[in-house]
């Protein structure tokens, strides 16, 4: 702790800022720490270690507390807000008129405020273009793009609460929910487990998830589709399609059930490294279930096919019937506090709030309307993706604003993406710690920890809740919303659209052009939540989606075959794969969490996990070191040699800046999501001699 930027805390209930849960909390004056507030997710009370940690960082040493400059020499000085902020609109005005608005970028924060990225994306888009996005387009894109396709929606089907209550199966693919996402899995999956519901758990660890699973597919990372191939196959072959709902709410069942009279289960099971018998008992559990619901994550999303991947996951619901009704549905888990209200409110580069498409001359107008600007001064083309925007930093693009993320730490092939940080004119970063990203930055702005700020957020299961101010920003730091406003008047030619009397005011005017938060209030949040769709005029929001027409508006939608296609990585006879992921007591880049005395004395240190039988080939010992490699990069880690993780493959996580796992990964992206491939990554690995 540091005396010096102690401030007086409130014991007000806030929101946890780490995963997409939502728990709500408070500070405990007497433990010094956080405490668990009975609140509309966690209603027992209950927080996992990083939420009793929330509080580590907030009066942390490193703490950005004055903005920075770099000066002539390339180091980075104190300078006043004035001097930052004027650095900013001169760099960023310099740009605008040598090369195009679109040659700036802005990267949003799925981990700040709902009123904060709604505030950037107007900042972007009254600039001139479209190139905002957020860094969800790296967990959560394909998992959105397929199911807003095809269901008209890419959130989740249900609420936790009707899972917990009603579900008879849960397919939990790509997911590890006990260590990522621990209260929900406690107080929703578990209850559903112990009051009989099945648990099928496909990954390729075993991990705590798996510990309470019926029934466990290792699948081979980067071969899910024709394990979920096969188990449509299974459907179709035992009768176990439910056909009352196909015949009245799907479309394409012909060619579909044609399309799959290729597909070998065995051939398949063979492909995706699990048994056959054990595809046959998963698919029917879940299609035999009176309720069944599948639950996803980035193990599923990261792959350069990721779209595809959740394509063949909603082929599945649609096929059993387990659409639109509670206990079943499509529920991905989001990764960080405010992935899902990032995309709600407009922080994407192709979508306007509400998820209106930016070439649609009718949203633009209407938006334009509530903005009081003329509708052609928003831009109608979509605009890059973050990776796409880093890829042509120094090429097209020349200035880039980063707020609260750490790029650096978490993209792909970052040996490149550290190359393109480098050729710009002008990076400006937003953030509360020195991170690896703020080595590179021009202009460093001090803004607000998740204590220091009000505003909402928008948990997984679409509930959106309140955060408050239990903290005061330490030495010259600025709330973020403040700053973003100051951007917002000092860059565009519309000062008078960034004048908010606080957050509320701008929660006011989002809702107006969001028309799932339309019916939401500030008080009608409470300390409790509303739930999207809340539209104007209802009294409450709307629990599972799709029951008589889907979200597109239509009573039907269409079953699509999907073929497999292979990672982008070939992988050589001494190449293992590499898979990443998270645990239980770190989060993200570790910007936040590796700060915290607590959650380091917990987990301190990254491990690769590998199986015994690819340790002894390469005489490798449980404890060693070892340097993995490929054409990209190279770290070096201690091994954990455990049956845990399936033969030929390894696994990582990305929250250390030592080993940074991102090195290694691949910037190839999904054609139709521009997610990269995360979970599938070619590696070789040799042991360090002593």
């Amino acid at each position: 702790m540091n005396d010096t930027l102690r401030n007086t805390r409130t014991s007000v209930p806030s929101i946890c800022p780490f995963c997409g849960v939502g728990c709500s909390l408070q500070f405990d004056a007497e433990r010094d720490s956080a405490t668990g507030w009975r609140g509309p997710v966690n209603s027992r009370g209950e927080v996992c270690p990083k939420g009793v940690a929330a509080f580590d960082v907030v009066d942390h040493a490193e703490r950005l507390t004055t903005p920075l400059v770099r000066d002539d020499d390339g180091d980075l000085r104190e300078a006043t807000w004035e001097e930052a902020v004027s650095r900013v609109e001169t760099a960023f005005g310099d740009v605008v008129r040598r090369h195009g608005p679109d040659a700036l970028a802005f990267f949003a924060s799925s981990n700040c405020t709902n009123e904060e990225n709604y505030v950037l994306q107007k900042l972007a888009r009254l600039l001139g273009t479209n190139a905002v996005d957020n860094c969800a387009r790296l967990c959560h894109s394909s998992t959105v793009a397929a199911m807003r396709e095809r269901l008209g929606a890419g959130a989740m089907t249900n609420s936790l609460a009707d899972v917990r209550d009603e579900t008879d199966c849960l397919l939990v693919v790509g997911a590890n929910p006990a260590e990522q996402h621990p209260i929900v899995f406690r107080s929703y999956l578990l209850p559903a487990i112990r009051r009989g519901a099945t648990l099928i758990h496909v990954d390729p660890r075993t991990n705590a998830t798996t510990d309470a699973a019926t029934l466990h597919l290792p699948v081979r990372p980067g071969y899910d589709i024709p394990l979920l191939n096969a188990m449509a196959r299974v459907v179709l072959d035992e009768g176990l399609v439910d056909d009352a709902f196909v015949s009245t709410r799907v479309t394409g069942f012909e060619a579909f059930r044609t399309a799959l009279d290729d597909v070998d289960v065995a051939a398949n099971a063979e492909l995706a490294g699990v048994d056959p018998a054990a595809i046959r008992e998963a698919a029917r559990a879940y299609a035999s279930a009176e309720s069944a619901t599948i639950v996803t994550g980035m193990g599923m999303s990261q792959h350069h096919y990721g779209t595809d991947n959740v394509h063949a996951l909603v082929n599945l619901a649609l096929l059993t019937g387990n659409l639109g009704k509670p206990g079943a549905g499509i529920n991905p888990l989001r990764g960080q506090n405010n992935v899902q209200g990032a995309g709600d409110v407009g922080a994407l580069p192709d979508l306007l709030p509400g998820y209106a498409e930016v070439t649609d001359p009718d949203a633009r107008a209407r938006v334009a309307e509530v903005w009081g600007v003329d509708a052609d001064t928003l831009p109608e083309l979509p605009g890059r993706t973050e990776v796409e925007a880093t890829h042509a930093f120094g090429e097209s693009v020349f200035g880039a604003l980063v707020f609260g993320e750490n790029p650096l730490v978490t993209e792909p092939n970052l040996n490149r993406v550290r190359e393109q940080f480098e050729r710009l004119d002008c990076l400006v970063v937003l953030d509360i710690f020195p991170t690896e990203t703020v080595e590179l930055a021009d202009v460093v702005l001090p803004g607000s920890s998740w204590a220091e700020k009000a505003g909402t957020v928008t948990n997984t299961d679409r509930q959106v809740m309140r955060m408050r101010p239990l903290a005061d920003t330490p030495g010259d730091a600025r709330l973020d919303l403040d700053v973003l406003c100051e951007l917002g008047r000092r860059l565009t030619e519309h000062p008078g659209q960034f004048e908010y009397d606080g957050p509320e005011a701008v929660f006011e005017e989002l809702r107006r052009v969001t028309p799932q938060y339309a019916g939401m209030s500030y008080d009608g949040i409470g300390t409790g939540s509303q739930r999207w769709p809340f539209p104007a005029g209802a009294t409450e929001g709307t629990a599972v989606l799709h029951v008589d027409h889907f979200a597109s508006g239509s009573q039907t939608a269409e079953l699509r075959p999907v073929a497999h296609v292979d990672p982008a990585d070939d992988v050589g006879d001494d190449e293992l794969v590499l898979t990443t992921g998270r645990v239980l007591q770190q989060f993200n880049s570790g910007a936040v969490t590796r700060r915290s005395g607590m959650l380091m004395r917990l987990r301190g240190a990254d491990v690769l996990q590998m199986h015994p039988d690819d340790a002894a080939v390469r005489g490798i010992d449980d404890g060693d070191t070892v340097v993995v490699s490929n054409a990209r990069g190279e770290v070096t880690v201690e091994v954990e040699v455990t049956p845990a993780i399936r033969p030929g493959t390894v696994f990582t996580t990305f929250h250390y800046a030592t080993p940074l796992a991102n090195l290694l990964t691949g910037d190839a992206l999904d054609p139709v999501a521009k997610i990269p491939e995360y979970k599938h990554t070619a590696v070789r690995i040799a042991g360090v001699r002593p």
